[in-house]
């Protein structure tokens, strides 16, 4: 069956598409065939080809429309409009596609399968050599960076981090992956969305500039009806691509009925500067007491909690009188695991208590009765079914306990966030915690901190862990500034504040005040300016106020553009957070609304708009 699906789909005859035009709801987007090409036009003009084809003649199905709220990310209420197409690849298999206003998602769907092996793919996306784009290496963490680039032949990089070139030329690709279609006018990001049981999720091979989609390790055998996650790109301007909700549009509902227990929040994080410190009691007290009085509403007791009674200094205390202490002074306490699939030898534990079914019961019961609201778990072993799957059986045990999860050392997010919204942050990213272990990311960390709100954090929350005032074992030369705008600039639904109490608490007070006061729920988020890798500017609205946040990735100071005539003429004032040039705070209140702003090296701002 499988060897049959396959011929007819390369031995396909790619027809012209009907006469009945194949386009998104506002017309911007128009699909045509040419030869085996399928070439999505953006605007009268091309902005993508998909190469060999294996179907022809799209037809109506219907007209999509969706209206859902989340509990966290770029915006609560999110409304999405598309028009449905299909067309049949031989006798029991089709192509299902939509095209939506900022871009298109397709998958495959199969029917009458029996005992058949996973069908293979044959999407293939052309990316002509000297076109810009932004691709990181494939890794199962995902863990890279985006550099810029005109060209697929790039250099392996290797060694821890990625801390040194060798010779061979990487074809492997992760998502999401950011291209430069037209000028600086026109951009697509290609990802994917809706990974569900039975499903690996999928990265990209290139041959030259073919870059294939090729779906992870699956080693079951299917029976009736089985389809793929969704293709997505988004497709449009900068403030498109930034805005786009298109990866949870195409996920599946959630199935919660209570929901009302799932709370974003900043989080008190003691790994950054005490590797080893969530074994140590009075270390934990010290963060437990930082989050009192910056009036935080977590705290992450990270990894080797289950040690703590072997450490003598802690005079036989365990991690239950850790979280007991934390909920006597109102902080809520979040707990680390290993996944136990990934990393295992070597890697520290908490290990082996989540893999069973019944243990994880288990494990997660007790949570829920001694106090703890949520799970970071870590350590993931990359995008295979299994792999999926356990992830889908964690977070539904977590929500029957009222747990929320924060997965580390794990795959980028694929629209889980709608679909188990007790999901509210996904590593998946290059982020601080880095400083604790190669010297190369001080230099790149402002360019690679302004590219990820327009590739990593397009597609779901993203735990970067931000906000590094002082140094770790690496130092960093990003501004003050820079780092607290980080806290708005990059969204996630747990945001877990990276630096030392001391650190934080010898901040001025309005910077104090500002992260106790920090939403991680955004009514709206707008693309304000700014280009991959040089700058980026966001303004994000909790209720009726505005949090403008921009930062510089380049060495050299920058003038940002700041038009945020989008917000109106009422305000009462603003509150500014800017650096001078010897690198100290300026912090003010203006009633006037800047229409751009001075950034120093590396540098970066805060408006608050109330």
């Amino acid at each position: 069956m499988n060897k049959l699906i396959s011929t007819i789909m390369l031995c396909a005859v790619s027809l012209a598409i009907s006469a009945q035009k194949v386009t998104s709801p506002n017309g911007n987007l128009k699909a045509e065939m040419t030869g085996q090409k399928l070439v999505i036009n953006y605007k009268n003009q091309k902005a993508l080809e998909l190469a060999d084809i294996p179907f022809s003649n799209l037809s109506f199905v219907r007209k999509v429309k969706d209206d859902y709220q989340m509990l966290e990310g770029k915006r609560l209420h999110c409304t999405n409009n598309a028009n449905e197409y299909q067309a049949p690849i031989g006798s029991n298999a089709k192509i299902v596609m939509r095209l939506y206003n900022d871009g298109i998602a397709f998958r495959y769907e199969y029917t009458g399968l029996q005992d058949s092996k996973v069908p293979e793919e044959h999407t293939t996306y052309l990316i002509p050599e000297g076109m810009k784009r932004w691709m990181q290496q494939w890794s199962d963490g995902y863990e890279g960076f985006f550099p810029l680039s005109t060209t697929a032949e790039v250099k392996t990089l290797g060694g821890f981090g990625g801390a040194m070139e060798q010779k061979t030329i990487n074809t492997h690709w992760g998502y999401p992956l950011l291209l430069e279609v037209r000028g600086e006018s026109v951009f697509a990001l290609i990802t994917e969305a809706n990974i569900e049981r039975r499903q690996s999720a999928s990265s990209l091979f290139n041959q030259g500039e073919k870059f294939s989609v090729r779906q992870d390790q699956n080693d079951l055998k299917l029976s009736g009806d089985w389809h793929t996650p969704w293709r997505v790109v988004i497709i449009g301007t900068l403030a498109d691509i930034v805005q786009s909700t298109l990866v949870t549009d195409v996920s599946e509902p959630s199935k919660l009925a209570d929901v009302s227990w799932i709370k974003p929040g900043v989080v008190s994080w003691i790994y950054w500067a005490n590797n080893h410190g969530s074994n140590d009691y009075n270390i934990i007290r010290k963060y437990v007491d930082m989050a009192v009085t910056l009036k935080l509403p977590y705290v992450l007791i990270d990894a080797e909690w289950d040690e703590m009674d072997k450490l003598a200094s802690n005079e036989g205390k365990t991690i239950e009188d850790a979280v007991k202490y934390a909920i006597s002074k109102g902080i809520k306490p979040l707990i680390w695991y290993n996944s136990s699939i990934g990393w295992v030898n070597g890697a520290p534990g908490p290990k082996y208590r989540l893999n069973k079914p019944e243990d994880r019961e288990k494990e997660f019961a007790w949570c829920e009765k001694i106090g703890v609201a949520g799970v970071k778990i870590d350590f993931f072993s990359g995008d295979n079914q299994t792999n999926m799957d356990y992830c889908q059986d964690l977070l539904e045990s977590a929500a029957r306990h009222h747990l929320l999860v924060n997965f580390h050392g794990a795959p980028i997010p694929r629209g889980w966030q709608r679909t188990y919204p007790n999901l509210l942050s996904t590593e998946g990213v290059y982020g601080a915690e880095w400083y604790n272990n190669v010297p190369h990311f001080t230099k790149k960390a402002a360019s690679h901190n302004a590219t990820l709100p327009y590739t990593r954090n397009v597609i779901g929350p993203m735990d970067y862990t931000p906000c590094a005032f002082s140094d770790s074992q690496h130092p960093h030369i990003t501004s003050l500034a820079h780092e607290l705008a980080l806290t708005v600039l990059f969204e996630s639904g747990l945001q877990h504040l990276a630096d030392r109490p001391e650190s934080f608490l010898a901040q001025p007070q309005q910077v104090q005040d500002f992260l106790g006061q920090l939403p991680t729920v955004w009514d709206e988020t707008r693309f304000v300016s700014g280009y991959p890798g040089e700058s980026a500017v966001l303004a994000r609205r909790s209720g009726n106020t505005w949090y403008v946040a921009g930062i510089n990735g380049k060495d050299d100071p920058q003038t940002l553009a700041t038009d945020l005539s989008f917000i109106g003429k009422k305000w009462k004032n603003i509150q500014m957070f800017v650096d001078d040039a010897s690198g100290q705070w300026q912090i003010s209140s203006t009633k006037q609304r800047p229409s751009e702003m001075v950034c120093q090296p590396r540098g970066g701002f805060v408006l608050v708009i109330r």
